[in-house]
């Protein structure tokens, strides 16, 4: 099969190599394949492109005050000791060659309150970062918190339309139950007229995930049991509000892609 005359499995290809869904063998020859073509490599870098402004969709989360200011203390006080570790090296080479027997370079006292200051700035940095705990550890628990509350994404579908062309990218939470659909082409339906998603299992009718509003990134709710080893979805274009209940797909059919489980 001359995988240049489909450009449909391309764009599947592509999108699967961008995930990091397409893996060993099959990864190595799209690389290939893509090093000695130009519509492949630029197919795979467009959806490169796409699938980074993903991210975008995440919340930002600062670090605490608390977290930096007990880095610095660290770091000053690691300083001060490499200084007084030098300052030290030095001096016992200059008394060495010196030959100073008795003279204040030499004095024990001294270099015994020298490391006793070092010793001291190490503590004051980490008595000052235990002072911090009480926030680092808010600061931890909330970073728990968003992490457990992070989508985890497990299942990926690019839907093209007629004409090959990529127009919406679709991801299943299972932890969450949720669908997320984003429009990656500029494809609307007409203002009378609602775009339905579908999922089409291997046997059986398709089943409805829902009715799509206008909005660029649109949430659907969605089981487990209705995406999974489901290996294709669909998107029809029905009637305001969608089709009837318990019914199939009543328009016509305008986006449709496969289901990739994505490596775990």
């Amino acid at each position: 099969m001359n995988i240049l005359n489909n450009p449909s499995l391309v764009e599947q290809l592509a999108a699967s190599y961008a995930l990091g869904t397409l893996r060993g063998g099959a990864r190595r020859r799209f690389e290939a394949l893509a090093r000695g073509n130009a519509g492949v490599r630029a197919a795979a870098l467009i959806w490169q492109s796409r699938l980074g402004s993903v991210a975008e969709l995440q919340a930002q989360a600062a670090p605490s005050p608390a977290v930096w200011t007990r880095i610095q203390n660290l770091v000053n006080a690691e300083k001060q000791a490499t200084a007084m570790r030098a300052a030290r090296a030095a001096a016992e080479a200059d008394a060495a060659t010196t030959n100073a027997g008795g003279g204040w370079w030499s004095s024990l006292g001294l270099w015994r309150g020298a490391s006793l200051a070092g010793v001291a700035a190490a503590v004051l940095a980490v008595v000052t970062g235990l002072n911090t705990n009480g926030q680092l550890n808010g600061q931890v628990r909330d970073l728990t918190a968003k992490l457990s509350a992070a989508p985890d994404i497990q299942y990926v579908a690019v839907l093209n339309d007629d004409k090959s062309a990529a127009s919406m990218l679709v991801t299943f939470d299972p932890k969450n139950k949720r669908l997320l659909l984003k429009r990656v082409g500029g494809f609307q339906a007409q203002p009378d007229k609602s775009l339905q998603l579908w999922a089409l299992p291997a046997g059986g009718a398709p089943k409805s995930l829902g009715v799509l509003g206008s909005d660029p990134v649109i949430r659907l709710t969605a089981a487990s049991g209705d995406v999974r080893e489901v290996p294709a979805l669909a998107i029809s274009l029905e009637p305001l509000g969608g089709a009837p209940a318990g019914s199939g797909p009543t328009g016509p059919v305008l986006l449709k892609g496969s289901l990739i489980e994505t490596a775990q």
